[in-house]
């Protein structure tokens, strides 16, 4: 009998604290506002329901553009070893126009796209062509300026005269390029490298056939080794290259306000100077 009174008593004193433990519970959440004991109850914190990017970067007080380096005139070290290019510039036009700093992240061209898909950086800014392709997994600002596609060879090279003559040729680019892509899909086999300079380096020594690249980096090659065993032999159309975001509902305040920027700079002929500092051509416009 004194064993089953104390397992009673015992019995009480927990149903006891439960109890009480419940009835402060439910006066923290009555002594919160509205919307925090929703998420209270909810257990799911209101800050990770419909993050807003825009919102976040300007809380943080910066931007994080990912850019390779070494790709002019588009992003590239000066004498001085500054990252300069087109890309930069306009990268830090957009950091003004939202009101924060410009954090420029270097990386490879195959961890760019991959590290905006991801969440890593908020922006590429490194001359990214716009492709129905990309803009499946990517959301596209406005085209900032057009450029067109080169077929490269050496200067001795008679067999390749047009995008047809690739088939069953070796060509040479970065992976996940558009111009790879283009190369894949007029029959040549691919080897990939990271840089233009090792691009254009497997064509000269002969280890790759040819290369498709913008006609602006080829453009700012030759002036700086005007003596290069190399020729353009066909041009493309012109084609937009746009800055790419992450493809999701935090994005769509973020890629409007860039829009909004690259707008304005548009009208004030911001764009065109930019243009014309290092391409020396007003590419702005189809």
């Amino acid at each position: 009998m004194k064993k089953v009174i104390a397992l009673l008593l015992a019995v009480l004193m927990m149903l006891s604290l439960s109890a009480c433990a419940q009835k402060a519970g439910q006066q923290n959440i009555e002594s919160m506002a509205p919307e925090e004991a929703v998420q209270a109850e909810s257990e799911a914190p209101a800050e990770e329901a419909g993050t807003d990017r825009l919102a976040e970067i300007k809380e943080r007080g910066y931007i994080t553009i990912a850019t390779e380096g070494n790709w002019a005139p588009w992003t590239y070290h000066d004498e001085n070893d500054n990252l300069v290019g087109l890309d930069i510039e306009i990268g830090q036009l957009i950091a003004d126009g939202l009101g924060v700093k410009a954090e420029f992240q270097e990386t490879n061209w195959d961890s760019i796209l991959a590290g905006v898909s991801s969440g890593r950086f908020d922006i590429a800014c490194n001359g990214v062509g716009y492709s129905e392709e990309r803009a499946e997994s990517f959301t596209f600002s406005d085209p900032y300026v057009y450029d067109r596609t080169v077929l490269v060879v050496r200067d001795d090279n008679t067999d390749i005269t047009s995008f047809e003559d690739l088939a069953g040729k070796n060509t040479t680019n970065s992976p996940n390029s558009l111009y790879a892509q283009q190369a894949l899909d007029l029959g040549a086999e691919v080897t990939y490298v990271d840089t233009l300079n090792e691009t254009l380096s497997m064509v000269i020594d002969g280890r790759a056939d040819a290369t498709l690249n913008a006609e602006v980096s080829i453009n700012d090659y030759m002036k700086e080794h005007p003596d290069a065993p190399l020729k353009v032999v066909c041009k493309g159309q012109g084609a937009p290259i746009a800055y790419p975001v992450m493809k999701d509902a935090s994005t769509e305040t973020l890629i409007a306000e860039v829009n909004r920027i690259l707008a304005e700079a548009r009208d004030s002929g911001k764009l065109a100077e930019i243009s014309m500092k290092y391409f020396d051509l007003d590419l702005t416009t189809p």
